[in-house]
């Protein structure tokens, strides 16, 4: 069993204060250890579609191009408690950049390169950056919002020279690293604030973890998840980092040559999502299922039914796990080590250092309920996200009772297994994207034909689930259900968009004028098939620029 936290996290200084070390240090350190050793490698597929170069970035020039970043910015006039947005897609400069602003004490601020006008409006506004760096594509989109949210920001292109930056005040907490904002069920995404310590910790965790996840000497991960979320972004990137590793990181998932860029890369380890292996096993067997070099996977959400028989096709576990934004990996289940249950929803058993609560609906301790977890010891918190960033009532909701809520539900087997059952929260799941109906429904009344929108999931056999909307409006019609979608993919995510939407009288509302969200989930599911219904999952494609 791992120890109840792996050594390495805190040092101790001249002073005797203890004190946390950033991820830029960790990266030196490494580059000093292993400076030929690749860091970040580029599959020619990935090369072809951002227009960048192929092949392999050692630890030593990763370090002489963040030293070079990070004397541009402080020539722009960067100063630590700072905020930088980063549009990067990713490609390995998103990389680059977040250790030079690491370096200098300022924190990145992800952002997903699907979010369109009033999405990118609420991140200029709220989270306070005082720069955006993006693709050139996007740079136009994010002045428009910097404008419109009457933020200060500035914005430059990936490459060009940066504008100087007017000195303002600190924002940021000591040691911050990352905000990185998460879908909730309160209308707006919250920024979960993230420390330097919750991204070491990340990195200590995975390559303490061992059994089926053992990493071995000079770990290669190919990763197809994007960086502004947590997995890739601090779970992918630190195992790597911490271990001497190097990462591959893909433009996104393509089922058709997912295997090519496995082979390709020379990749002992990757990451998934339960769509994942879903479209992997629907493609024909060959010859060449197992010639590949990959010793586990590391993930969430595969099909039951198909997981014993996707390791046996490849050859390789897919190692089950959970975890969310906020916990990072110092509250993380995992069934890397024997005996596993396949196929069976199982998440492992807690590990030292990790203490858990199960509570049913009436508080109690149950075998079967709602989630909560915390650190052992003195410090509950520690590893997790400091707060949500200008919310402290989320913040104080979250943590209630000393443990935090994770709004998932699960059940504890005979021998302390834990199983994933549902999510108690409002949140609609589609292909490993976390949608918040009531963001949604928000955005979809800002349509001048919407009188009323509610929002629930409905069943994918492709994406998992799927986003169902009913409207009500004046003159409904299968031209205005399809126009409010297309209104509807320039304002939010392509993923957000509904892929149904059925018109109806009224919605199911309590007393207080609140969906009666129960309700909602019904109608949605009567109304799936029925005749009205208009079905435009198929103007739902990923925006390239």
């Amino acid at each position: 069993m791992s120890p109840t936290f792996p050594p390495g996290l805190r040092v101790r200084g001249p002073d005797g204060r203890e004190t946390v070390p950033s991820v830029h240090d960790a990266f030196r350190e490494t580059a000093a250890r292993f400076p030929d050793r690749p860091m970040l490698a580029v599959t020619a597929e990935t090369a072809r579609i951002y227009g960048i170069d192929a092949g392999e970035i050692s630890y030593a020039d990763a370090a002489r191009e963040v030293d070079r970043l990070a004397a541009e910015y402080v020539a722009a006039g960067a100063e630590a408690g700072q905020r930088v947005m980063l549009l990067l897609e990713n490609r390995p400069a998103f990389f680059l950049h977040f250790l030079a602003l690491n370096a200098l004490g300022l924190s990145i601020v992800p952002v997903n390169p699907d979010l369109r006008a009033g999405e990118l409006e609420y991140l200029a506004r709220h989270a306070e950056p005082v720069l955006a760096i993006a693709i050139p594509e996007r740079v136009a989109d994010l002045r428009r919002a910097a404008e419109a949210s009457g933020s200060a920001m500035k914005v430059a292109a990936l490459g060009e020279a940066l504008p100087p930056l007017a000195p303002r005040p600190r924002l940021t907490g000591e040691g911050e690293a990352a905000l990185l904002y998460t879908s909730g069920t309160t209308g707006r995404p919250k920024g979960c604030v993230l420390g330097n310590e919750y991204f070491r910790l990340c990195g200590l965790w995975y390559n303490a973890a061992g059994g089926l996840m053992a990493l071995g000497e000079a770990p290669r991960m190919i990763t197809p998840l994007p960086v502004f979320h947590m997995n890739a972004l601090a779970c992918s990137f630190m195992a790597m980092v911490m271990a001497g590793g190097c990462l591959i990181a893909l433009d996104r998932f393509h089922p058709g040559t997912w295997w090519d860029s496995v082979r390709e890369s020379r990749a002992t380890c990757l990451h998934y999502l339960g769509v994942m292996p879903t479209l992997l096993m629907a493609t024909p067997e060959t010859p060449a299922d197992r010639d590949h070099t990959v010793r586990f996977g590391f993930g969430a959400g595969v099909d039951p039914k198909l997981h014993g028989p996707f390791e046996a096709r490849f050859g390789f576990p897919l190692i089950e796990a959970w975890a969310m934004t906020e916990t990072g990996n110092a509250a993380v289940l995992a069934d890397n080590r024997p005996p596993r249950q396949v196929g069976t929803g199982a998440l492992g058993r807690p590990e030292p250092g990790l203490e858990i609560r199960i509570e049913g609906e009436d508080g109690a301790e149950a075998d079967r309920g709602e989630l909560l977890v915390r650190r052992a010891g003195p410090e509950p918190r520690l590893g997790f996200f400091r707060e949500y960033w200008r919310d402290p009532q989320a913040t104080a909701e979250a943590w209630a009772g000393g443990w935090f809520h994770t709004g998932d539900i699960v059940r504890r087997g005979p021998d302390g297994t834990i199983y994933f059952v549902d999510r108690k929260k409002n949140v609609i799941r589609r292909s490993g994207e976390n949608i918040a109906a009531v963001e949604v429904e928000s955005l979809l009344m800002r349509h001048p034909a919407v009188q009323a929108a509610g929002v629930a999931a409905v069943p994918d056999p492709i994406r998992g689930e799927e986003v169902f909307a009913c409207i009500r409006a004046a003159d409904p019609s299968p031209e205005l259900a399809q126009q409010i979608a297309e209104w509807a993919l320039g304002e939010m995510a392509y993923y957000k968009v509904p892929g149904h939407i059925a018109f109806v009288d009224a919605l199911p509302l309590t007393p207080t004028q609140k969906i009666q969200r129960a309700a909602l989930r019904r109608l949605a599911a009567d109304l799936l098939e029925a005749p009205g219904t208009v079905h435009l999952a198929h103007l739902k494609k990923r925006q390239l620029a």
